[in-house]
């Protein structure tokens, strides 16, 4: 099972590869539709759709390889077979920090260039974790338009303006903790790889640098904001504008 998702993960990688998910242009994945007619076109939309693949990680510990040294030589011998799939992720046979060994979709060039979009209070970085939709949308939506029907994305970080789903609006801005979580697991097995040397901005135009660790540290932080109550007002983000929920005493403490 353990060669048979170290296989997969190549094949996908290369398929998202293949597809021209990645831009190079913007440092950012995209979904790619295709047409009947065989035509492919990114939706630039800069949502969680460019984040995922970034989660798509794993750390090898040193001693986990030299206990399953046959798990390694077969993956290995797959390796040798299909050279060309690496291409399309980090190199896994580099060692980083305590000869761990990375599984990654991107590389430190295209990881950085991420972790810039993720970091930047314009895009993904809120007061209160990491937006679903990137806020450079409230100002330049995302216009598709196909056979004389326009179908737009712009960023609505609360309840959806429209009807669809619902009104519901969660891949539209809004804040979702699980996939906030999967994003602070990523960022600390980032940081078991490349160690505190590897430091970027953040936030993205502040000129502070961070290791990956103190970042996820941050973006677990202001998660946590949500629930807690704000040292200055006393008051709960959770509970928005609801007066009753803020500070009636049967409500205001009992998340």
């Amino acid at each position: 099972m353990v060669v048979k998702f170290a296989e997969h993960f190549l094949w996908i990688a290369a398929a998202m590869n293949r597809q021209g998910m990645w831009d190079d242009e913007d440092g950012f994945f995209y979904d790619v539709l295709r047409t009947p007619d065989g035509r492919a076109e990114r939706l630039k939309v800069r949502s969680f759709v460019g984040l995922v693949p970034l989660c798509a990680i794993t750390v090898l510990e040193a001693e986990t390889m030299e206990r399953f040294p046959q798990i390694v030589d077969r993956i290995r011998r797959f390796f040798s077979l299909y050279p060309d799939l690496l291409g399309a992720v980090h190199p896994p046979d580099r060692p980083g920090v305590g000869g761990r060994h990375l599984l990654s979709v991107l590389d430190e060039t295209s990881l950085r260039r991420v972790l810039a979009r993720l970091l930047d209070p314009e895009e993904f970085l809120a007061d209160h974790g990491i937006r679903s939709l990137s806020r450079y949308h409230r100002d330049h939506p995302f216009v598709f338009t196909h056979e004389g029907v326009a179908h737009r994305v712009d960023y609505q970080p609360a309840d959806s303006t429209s009807e669809t789903f619902g009104g519901n609006s969660n891949w539209r801005g809004p804040i979702w903790a699980p996939i906030n979580a999967l994003i602070i697991r990523t960022l600390i097995q980032l940081h078991a790889y490349y160690g505190d040397e590897f430091r970027v901005e953040c936030p993205t135009g502040s000129g502070n640098q961070m290791n990956l660790f103190e970042v996820a540290s941050l973006i677990a932080g202001r998660l946590a904001s949500i629930f807690t109550k704000d040292p200055e007002t006393g008051r709960r983000a959770v509970f928005g504008e609801d007066e009753k929920l803020q500070t009636d005493p049967h409500f205001r403490d009992h998340l």
